[in-house]
């Protein structure tokens, strides 16, 4: 059974408020769009996950695992339960007049739905990463499986117009770190369909974390170029946020 549609699609709305809100600036501590737990090629359980992503105080995120919706599915209830014992808390420190709820819980941030997906452009690999969408939409189907879908599902394109069906947005992850050129690739994927770019990411895995400034610029003059929303995230893999690996 397919859940709300109309509701993924109001969720799709916000997101893209929210990413044309975003600066370099706006990751690693306000908003991280691209992460990974152990339910792909990460070490975070997504508990854990959560559990940094609250201490840090961020206020949205989106779990990106490959080819997989368990871990987004895992820190959604998660947090739904961690809001409930929340109110658990606030309801009794109410009553005492010592806790807020609203104060507890305005310390959850908003957690879209969010995958990571290999898909053909210009003749080599590219990942597109799916946000916001119905996760239950039958058009993600040959996406969720953990592993790369094959012919013609394999396409940019169908990716990305899989992702709309399911009321998402679609965007090109880290453009330029693939075999051909982000000038060349952008160009491509907006052709196609792509909703926005990964703009603000670092690719040399510095620390503290920033956006590589020369991509970040070249991929923002592109962005604005074909009306491409940017998106930021760590692409963490290891047990941090604040870094890649």
């Amino acid at each position: 059974m397919v859940v709300n549609f109309a509701r993924t699609s109001a969720s799709s709305q916000r997101l893209k408020q929210v990413f044309q809100t975003l600066n370099a600036e706006s990751c690693p501590l306000s908003f991280n769009f691209h992460m990974h737990t152990v339910y792909s090629d990460g070490r975070f359980q997504p508990e854990t996950l959560m559990q940094q992503a609250i201490a840090l105080g961020l206020q949205g995120l989106a779990i990106t695992d490959h080819h997989t919706l368990c871990g987004y599915q895992v820190a959604q209830r998660w947090l739904e339960n961690w809001k409930l014992s929340c109110k658990g808390r606030a309801d009794g420190g109410a009553k005492s007049g010592t806790l807020s709820r609203e104060g507890l819980q305005g310390n959850a941030p908003e957690l879209w739905s969010g995958m990571e997906v290999n898909a053909a452009l210009l003749g080599i690999e590219v990942h597109i990463l799916g946000y916001a969408f119905d996760p239950e939409h039958p058009s993600l189907a040959p996406y969720t499986q953990r592993h790369a879908a094959s012919g013609n599902d394999y396409h940019a394109a169908k990716v990305i117009a899989a992702i709309h069906q399911a009321g998402g947005l679609a965007v090109l992850a880290h453009p330029a770190r693939y075999k051909r050129s982000h000038f060349e690739l952008i160009p491509a994927a907006a052709q196609v369909g792509i909703d926005g770019v990964e703009a603000y990411y670092a690719y040399n895995n510095p620390n503290p974390w920033q956006p590589s400034p020369v991509e970040t610029r070249q991929v923002k003059q592109l962005a604005a170029t074909y009306g491409l929303l940017n998106t930021c995230g760590t692409d963490t893999h290891g047990l941090s946020l604040l870094q890649r690996l």
